[in-house]
């Protein structure tokens, strides 16, 4: 599956759904089969038209933009999970294993399903690898994402203890987007992204747009290697 047919898949879905009022969400068999141009319609789901212009202008990108970044300090605040537990965020990140990050809110009708699927499949493809990944999905709406919501929401994908889910105060969630530059002042505009890192004060993989699970855990894997000292050339699946 190449990233051009992806992209072609995802403006497919949406251009069918603004039609009609309605955003027919990839479903598992368009993303977790690698993308192919079939959108089955088990997720139809009312939005906004506003959506729509978000959501095509990430398509355009046609797959996903893959970056290296170097990010500053992560801003130590206290954020809370879905157990109504503090978490500091620094701890959180400071562990051992490699941890992938994405921004999400529950009531988001669009993307945020999709990337919170994507991120279940990929702990499917890794099987028993995943205990070794730290998976982190924060709340962009803290306002009303409480922990409750966040809990019932995780527990609509599959989430084990390897994945967390966070909210917290505005001024912290906003800093921490700030952070990895994926602040915006309207949760409507909020696009596509996956933050994956290998060991704390390496660089950041970032990647903008759509992954398919396949990709996201290749690109796991290959962290993996380069941190045991066995890297494979090249970045995965591009």
């Amino acid at each position: 599956m190449t990233s051009t047919n992806l992209g072609l898949s995802i403006r497919h879905a949406i251009g069918i759904g603004c039609a009609v009022g309605s955003l027919t969400l990839l479903s598992t068999a368009a993303l977790a089969q690698g993308g192919q141009a079939v959108a089955t319609a088990d997720q139809a789901m009312p939005m906004d038209h506003s959506h729509c212009a978000a959501m095509a202008a990430a398509a355009r990108t046609e797959g996903y933009k893959r970056s290296l970044r170097t990010y500053g300090a992560i801003p130590d605040v206290v954020l809370t999970d879905s157990e109504a537990k503090p978490v500091r965020l620094r701890d959180l990140l400071a562990g051992d294993e490699p941890v992938m990050l994405n921004f999400i809110f529950t009531t988001c009708t669009t993307i945020c399903p999709v990337m919170t699927k994507v991120f279940a499949d990929v702990r499917t493809r890794l099987g028993r690898d995943a205990e070794n990944l730290r998976m982190v999905s924060l709340s962009i709406d803290p306002e009303n994402d409480t922990p409750a919501r966040l809990k019932a929401y995780a527990q609509k994908f599959g989430a084990d203890s390897h994945w967390t889910f966070l909210t917290g105060s505005v001024q912290d969630v906003a800093a921490v987007q700030r952070a990895f530059d994926a602040y915006d002042s309207d949760k409507m505009n909020h696009k596509p992204l996956t933050l994956l890192r290998t060991t704390p004060g390496s660089d950041w993989i970032r990647i903008d747009g759509f992954a398919t699970p396949d990709q996201l855990a290749g690109e796991f894997r290959n962290t993996l290697a380069r941190r045991d000292g066995d890297a494979k050339v090249g970045p995965a699946d591009l």
